[in-house]
């Protein structure tokens, strides 16, 4: 009449605490941390365009367009092309356009090219030969005013002949 059940809440209680600590092991992860710096040093040339979305560091020569997320180019730094990045700090020569939301030109850096920004910085000694060009922003679409009249739609008859 009575008959003894088996223990089930332990093995139920176990695979809930269980699937619970992958959860706890991620919310006690660390944040990951930022990827560090690409550097390449003097003495190298680069033939070709330089492309990646994080940090570098050049005081190479590059013969091609450098696109990076920030750029610094070092004091010995040669760059015979575009470079573009968000942010660029040059002490180098750059023989190309630049083109960034914010650059700065230290003291020894020589630019000959255009720069397209929204920041520009330059300390003194820098030589800069080209263009500073603004980044232009979309001006807003301004609805067409009230008083303007509407132009006339054409309208086409056809004649039937009997």
């Amino acid at each position: 009449m009575f008959a003894k059940k088996k223990d089930t809440a332990a093995p139920v209680a176990l695979a809930m605490e269980s699937a619970r600590a992958p959860v706890a092991a991620q919310a006690a992860a660390p944040a990951p941390r930022p990827k560090p710096a690409s550097m390449i040093a003097q003495g190298v040339t680069i033939k070709g365009d330089v492309v990646g979305d994080g940090e570098l560091h050049l005081d190479c020569a590059v013969l091609g367009d450098v696109r990076v997320g920030k750029l610094i180019l070092g004091p010995n730094s040669r760059v015979e092309g575009s470079v573009t990045a968000q942010v660029i700090e040059i002490h180098g020569h750059v023989l190309g356009s630049v083109t960034a939301q914010a650059v700065r030109l230290y003291g020894t850096a020589r630019i000959e090219g255009d720069i397209t920004h929204e920041q520009l910085a330059m300390e003194t000694g820098a030589e800069f030969q080209g263009r500073s060009l603004k980044f232009q922003r979309p001006a807003p679409v301004a609805a067409a005013p009230s008083h303007v009249p509407a132009m006339p739609q054409q309208t086409q008859a056809f004649a039937t002949q009997s």
